[in-house]
């Protein structure tokens, strides 16, 4: 009997032991959201393909009142690419080798090295060959990186978010949101809500509103725009009553967008107080409902005057995917490379076809 109650124990310690080994053997990822750290040597980091996908990944955000760069972005010696580097959150690792490789191509692995990381891996014949691919894929690359970080934030925001924000959608639009969770402040209006942080020099903030959907049109740079000014200054006013919220048109760009698999209209852009000093960033989704047959807006926008609004921007950004209207289910923004052209061949073969 004591024998069994000593093997019984031996196999709980056992277990104990192996299950923790297997919690441990992978770590967490390390890094800042979109750091980008790139596997090339010095020499190649120098040449026309370093400076290539340096360019590409050194490009400005859209949409916001002053240059703000996409990534931070270090460089690493493959033979220091050790335990110790290889957990970086977002790794780049290219290898140009003309003896193997006859076309370039790029793949990505998910947590090779480490919980919650991305390792891209681009393979080219030759520097010349690398650089006119990484110039024709240069939006891929960042628009992949970007969503990579998005679908991170989306997860962390699933457990951490703002509480009144996510009772507001869900009581007004029947919707599922999650914002980020500094967001206290709020006010409600007609089909409408704004919730915001309320900071002393940043403020982070989310309106949420509707309005009938009246076909294909609805979704154009005009429309789109003339009722959020409509919206904002019905809503959000200033401190005069000669003083409200409103878009400047100029400075704003829409395209189409998918998200949860639907159509949506995105509008990024600069917002402003009319007669007044204040503006910042703004970015919006604007969905339809089919079956209530409206259209659901819901935007992220920042005054920060004396920050950068990268960082803010970006939360705010990520949030809007975490929108479900009715019946939907949260999705990954991207979780495959079928958005980026493998081969630059397989790029103009499709060129060709259209």
């Amino acid at each position: 009997m004591k024998n069994k109650v000593i093997l019984s124990i031996f196999l709980a310690v056992a277990t104990l032991l192996s299950s923790c080994r297997k919690e441990f053997v992978i770590p967490r990822a390390s890094g800042r959201p979109y750091e980008v750290m790139v596997v090339m040597t010095d020499k190649d980091w120098q040449g026309v393909q370093g400076r290539a996908l340096f360019t590409v990944l050194d490009t400005d955000i859209p949409g916001l009142p002053q240059p703000e760069r996409s990534f931070h972005i270090s460089q690493v010696e493959p033979k220091r690419f050790d335990q110790i580097l290889n957990i970086f959150r977002n790794i780049i690792i290219v290898d140009i080798n003309k003896q193997i490789y006859t076309k370039t191509t790029m793949k990505f692995t998910r947590d090779k090295y480490a919980m919650d990381q991305i390792v891209l891996t681009i393979q080219s014949p030759t520097p010349e060959i690398f650089a006119d691919f990484c110039f024709e894929h240069g939006q891929e690359i960042i628009d992949f990186l970007t969503k990579m970080e998005m679908n991170r934030l989306v997860k962390e925001l699933k457990d951490k978010h703002s509480k009144i924000t996510a009772q507001l959608a869900h009581e007004i639009f029947d919707c599922e949101f999650h914002a980020p969770d500094e967001i206290k402040s709020y006010k409600r209006g007609d089909h409408f809500f704004w919730t915001s942080s309320n900071g002393s020099s940043a403020m982070v903030n989310i309106c949420m509103y509707s309005y009938p959907y009246e076909g294909p049109s609805t979704f154009n740079k005009q429309y789109v725009l003339s009722k959020r000014d409509s919206v904002m200054a019905a809503n959000i006013p200033g401190t005069l009553p000669t003083m409200h919220m409103a878009t400047d048109t100029l400075c704003t760009q829409v395209k189409p967008i998918v998200v949860h698999n639907q159509y949506a209209l995105e509008a990024r852009g600069l917002w402003y107080m009319e007669n007044d000093g204040m503006g910042g960033p703004f970015v919006s989704h604007s969905r339809v409902d089919t079956t209530r047959n409206i259209v659901i807006v819901v935007e992220g926008f920042v005054f920060a005057p004396e920050k950068m609004k990268r960082g803010l921007m970006r939360r705010l950004e990520g949030s809007l995917y975490t929108l479900n209207l009715p019946d939907e289910k949260t999705s990954p923004i991207v979780t495959t490379l079928e958005e980026v052209a493998v081969t630059a061949e397989d790029r103009r073969a499709a060129r060709q076809l259209k």
